[in-house]
């Protein structure tokens, strides 16, 4: 595992929780990290829809919706809509980066404490990925490995941190910023899905 962005085999989530946790959070990852291809699209189309009740119900409602847009989708379209919305010429459509959407100033002071949290964690940019690793993408991966180490006490404060000081603050107002955009089609229904997903995530850190 690595802190970066690098690409994720997708399987559809599946129980127990924490392997349905860890599989939202691989699919974001491969999804922010690079347009979806004609086998990712066909899985996601092809995928059972979300039981949710309750608060997680969004969850649910914007699974179906990414499940009917991958059907509908065309993998070179995807792949044009990811980069014209987040790689561009110049400047990208949307910043793609946490420290960008992070209140603190300084984002070398950001970028700085993640790399020494990584570290910590055992984890590091892939040799080859020219990303910075406050990615989005990176970030959703490190969840990901996070949940797959276990689920004891120690596990979840970690997932819980992790969480709080990067994926917290800053998912809101990238995935505003993605539905915002008259250049997203497709990469609407992954936001919406991904806010709604971070939402329990943010309620559910709070009790961890």
């Amino acid at each position: 595992m690595s802190a970066t962005v690098t690409p994720l085999q997708f399987q559809p989530p599946e129980v127990p929780e924490d392997k349905a946790r860890a599989g939202h959070y691989a699919l974001l990852a491969r999804l922010f990290y690079s347009g979806p291809d004609a086998q990712l699209l066909s899985a996601i189309g092809g995928a059972d829809e979300i039981a949710a009740d309750g608060v997680r119900s969004a969850v649910g409602e914007t699974w179906s919706g990414l499940v009917a847009a991958s059907q509908a989708m065309d993998p070179e379209a995807a792949r044009l809509e990811h980069d014209g919305l987040f790689v561009g010429t110049g400047k990208a459509e949307v910043t793609p980066y946490a420290s960008y959407y992070l209140a603190q100033t300084g984002r070398e002071k950001i970028l700085v404490r993640l790399r020494s949290e990584l570290a910590e964690l055992g984890l590091s940019r892939a040799p080859g990925a020219h990303e910075p690793e406050d990615h989005f993408a990176g970030l959703l991966d490190v969840m990901r490995h996070l949940i797959l180490l276990g689920s004891d006490d120690a596990a979840l404060q970690k997932q819980r941190a992790f969480f709080a000081r990067y994926i917290g603050p800053s998912y809101g107002g990238f995935c505003s910023a993605i539905t915002a955009s008259a250049k997203s089609n497709f990469y609407k229904h992954v936001a919406r899905f991904a806010s709604a997903f971070l939402v329990v995530e943010a309620e559910a850190s709070k009790v961890f």
